[in-house]
């Protein structure tokens, strides 16, 4: 399967679970002030080392104590989950550990063998795997064959994207829009601090699922997003505002709540919230609201009155809109080519 056939898969599991309105995830580091440990942030194990689990594609090596003729190397855990040795077929060990797996396959050969104790020995990691997308020189699912930090998984994706600007190169990532997101959540990791003022807080293990998406610095668009018939990236324009820009993408749904529309400025680590009421605008009680470049446009489908609330769920909704339109316009036409 080629790598962005993963990356496609990766994608829909990741959408899957909505990023929510509830506090970012914290990475794997629980302090507050995490104290430095070489080139990354301190932190307890990572769940999955702490709990090794099988899982499709993982190749695991049997043995029967006392009996070496039917050692059986080399046994890839199919996509349903299930392995099978001897006379234990198709066992269901996906999220097993290696123990727990020992003891179903012991179990399926009772009938078989006086007091079977079986071996397991781990050949090959292809269980664990997480994707980074957008501007990386190679995008796609990588599998997490040991454990590796952020910044490790960046420059084995071969780094930044570079390109030229006034013929001097430039690096093509939007640092301030850049992001992981785990279980449906995005982490409060600052990608410029770690990558442009080498803070190592930032860095932060990689798990099995993450999902690292680095945005594109070189494109004038703007996000409409939430309760419009229509979501998306819109080309910049010099006329753009806020009442163009929800035109521009089908107007409101029956559901939207007019009354106060966000406009979210500037990045992710610092965003600048604009309250702006299209309903007045309308009624030629205020200006439109112009659009100034990477503005996020957020149309919620209720009322509000915290910004801080409404602002979680229009940054969530943003990293799902720009990945998915990253994996529309660079992954599905590599699929789809002859």
């Amino acid at each position: 399967m080629k790598p962005f056939q993963f990356a496609t898969a990766a994608v829909l599991l990741f959408f899957a679970s909505p990023l929510g309105a509830e506090k970012p995830a914290e990475p794997s580091s629980t302090a507050n002030d995490p104290k430095m440990e070489g080139n990354r942030s301190s932190s307890t194990p990572a769940t999955w080392r702490a709990r090794y689990e099988l899982g499709p594609g993982d190749v695991i090596n049997f043995s029967l104590f006392g009996r070496p003729e039917l050692d059986r190397p080399g046994f890839r855990v199919a996509p349903d989950g299930t392995i099978s040795y001897l006379q234990a077929q198709n066992i269901n060990v996906n999220g097993l550990t290696l123990d727990e797996t020992r003891l179903q396959i012991e179990k399926a050969l009772q009938d078989h063998f006086k007091s079977p104790r079986v071996i397991i020995t781990p050949q090959e990691v292809g269980s664990k795997r997480f994707t980074i997308l957008g501007k990386v020189v190679r995008r796609g699912a990588v599998t997490l064959e040991r454990p590796i930090t952020l910044v490790e998984a960046i420059a084995n994706a071969g780094g930044i994207e570079t390109g030229l600007f006034e013929r001097k190169t430039v690096e093509l990532a939007d640092l301030d829009r850049s992001f992981i997101a785990r279980g449906g959540k995005r982490l409060p990791v600052d990608f410029r601090k770690l990558l442009n003022e080498g803070d190592m807080k930032q860095n932060i293990e990689v798990e099995p699922n993450d999902f690292i998406y680095i945005a594109s610095t070189i494109s004038n668009d703007y996000y409409v997003i939430g309760a419009v018939n229509n979501p998306g990236v819109q080309g910049m324009t010099p006329d753009a505002s806020v009442v163009s820009a929800i035109t521009r993408r089908g107007g409101f749904t029956d559901r939207a709540w007019t009354n106060r529309v966000l406009v979210i400025r500037g990045s992710f680590s610092d965003p600048q919230p604009h309250v702006v009421s299209v309903k007045d605008i309308l009624a030629a009680k205020e200006t439109d609201f112009k659009i100034l470049p990477k503005d996020i446009i957020y149309v919620a489908d209720h009322p509000w009155a915290k910004t801080e609330d409404i602002m979680k769920l229009a940054l969530a909704a943003f990293a799902t809109s720009a990945t998915s339109t990253w994996v529309n316009l660079n992954v599905d036409p590599i699929l789809t080519s002859p």
